[in-house]
């Protein structure tokens, strides 16, 4: 198969002033050949999506080459087009108008353009509604647009950028197949589809490869070659092994590393926090012991109807914190996560506060900063600032609003919303004195 696409040591970094610089993608190696249908998994702000960006031309990488047929992509990718999740259609242009879209640059006469427009719009199944404007169609109809704006441009690579999230589940499923038939059976001249997705089912249903990243930044930490036959069935045993095997992968915590009493230049800088409210991460460490056993990730996502970006989460705060390990895609409590589970409200916030103090380094400094004021108030800008250094003004915000949420859940501090203040309560004063 002759090679499409090749990104050689691609990174995305961002700079802002007065900020650390964040890094996104880090030494990105990938290879797309003709015939190959690939999927990109990671957690949730792992980059994908500007991977994705960076191979269309869209987004510049900070270092690093792309290439499309041997020549470096200096602007637009002329190789591909893209099928974003928000379908993003322009509302005022009829279905027919917004498929020629795709067109605008080719040098095509107008009918030939509304030939091929009109031949996509059969192939996707909306024959018929070529007048029609996107407010008259379902979700599904629309993203079927999408795809035909997409396809009528005849690329070798196809970008989707998670193009079923934003559908309800019969109408996400009925849309995989059909371009899965389309694909299948080579009646669209697209030569690789490259397709960003959180779910892994979805993944080990539609493509040929899984390339795994990893976050803070992203790498590729596996490249998984999926051989399973077409058409495939979820509940066949080669299907889930291979499932629980990428759920092994993206389960497999740092947390160990960053919690280690071993306090290294590294260990002590900022570590982003998973956003997972308190009483959330209570309930699925509850579940977790109800179980009684060890949990397979994929079976517990399946009976929770969790997508991996609402499953990750939960299981890197429960490591984290020591609550739970994951092995073989298996989760199960610790002993702490176990005494946890079964204690009673106080009990647990006090054991929380512990593993707080313990393994998170950030909450130890908050509430250094505060015994160390005579009012033992400090405003959330300040905190805010600190945090903003290490993760970017982006993402510093919903971090600081998980920190005030894990340490109020312990007690550990108190916040005044009205005032934007941490402070330590009456009692904790007294006891700091």
């Amino acid at each position: 198969m002759s090679v499409l696409l090749e990104l050689n040591e691609v990174s995305k970094r961002y700079d802002a002033p007065e900020e650390q610089k964040v890094t996104v993608l880090q030494d990105i190696d990938l290879s797309i050949s003709e015939g190959e249908f690939v999927a990109i998994l990671g957690p949730s702000g792992s980059g994908k999506s500007t991977l994705l960006r960076i191979i269309a031309g869209l987004v510049k990488s900070t270092s690093g080459t792309v290439s499309y047929l041997g020549q470096p992509v200096v602007s637009a990718n002329p190789g591909v087009s893209m099928v974003f999740q928000s379908f993003a259609l322009f509302p005022w242009l009829t279905v027919l108008q917004n498929v020629e879209l795709g067109l605008r640059y080719k040098d095509l006469s107008p009918a030939d353009k509304r030939s091929r427009a009109l031949d996509v719009i059969d192939m996707i199944g909306l024959d018929g509604f070529e007048g029609a404007y996107p407010r008259e169609l379902s979700g599904g109809m629309r993203q079927r647009v999408g795809l035909g704006r997409a396809l009528v441009m005849e690329p070798d690579i196809l970008l989707m950028d998670e193009p079923f999230s934003a559908l309800d589940v019969l109408t996400a499923e009925n849309l995989r197949r059909d371009l899965l038939e389309l694909w299948l059976e080579k009646k669209i001249p697209t030569k690789s589809i490259i397709m960003v997705t959180h779910g892994i089912e979805e993944a080990v249903y539609m493509a040929d490869r899984a390339v795994v990243l990893s976050r803070d930044p992203a790498t590729v930490i596996a490249d998984i070659k999926i051989t399973l036959p077409h058409w495939r069935e979820r509940k066949d045993e080669a299907f889930t092994k291979l499932v629980d095997r990428i759920y092994s992968i993206l389960t497999y915590s740092r947390a160990n590393e960053a919690t280690s009493v071993q306090k290294s230049e590294a260990q002590k800088k900022y570590t982003p926090l998973p956003h997972v409210p308190s009483g959330a991460l209570t309930g699925f460490l509850e579940l977790l012991d109800d179980l009684e056993i060890k949990s397979d990730l994929y079976k517990l996502a399946d009976e929770l109807m969790f997508e991996l970006d609402d499953l990750l989460p939960l299981v890197e705060a429960a490591q984290m914190l020591g609550f739970a390990n994951v092995s073989h895609g298996d989760i199960s409590l610790t002993d702490v996560g176990k005494d946890f589970a079964a204690t009673n409200v106080l009990e647990r916030k006090e054991m929380f506060q512990t593993q707080l103090r313990s393994r998170i380094p950030i909450f130890g400094r908050i509430r250094w900063v505060l015994e160390s004021k005579r009012n033992r108030r400090m405003p959330r800008e300040f905190f805010l600032e600190v945090i903003r250094k290490s993760v970017g003004s982006e993402a510093a915000e919903g971090q600081l609003d998980t920190i005030i949420d894990w340490g109020r859940y312990s007690e550990l501090f108190a916040y005044d919303e009205s005032s934007r203040t941490l402070y330590l309560e009456d009692e904790d004063e007294l006891q700091a004195e």
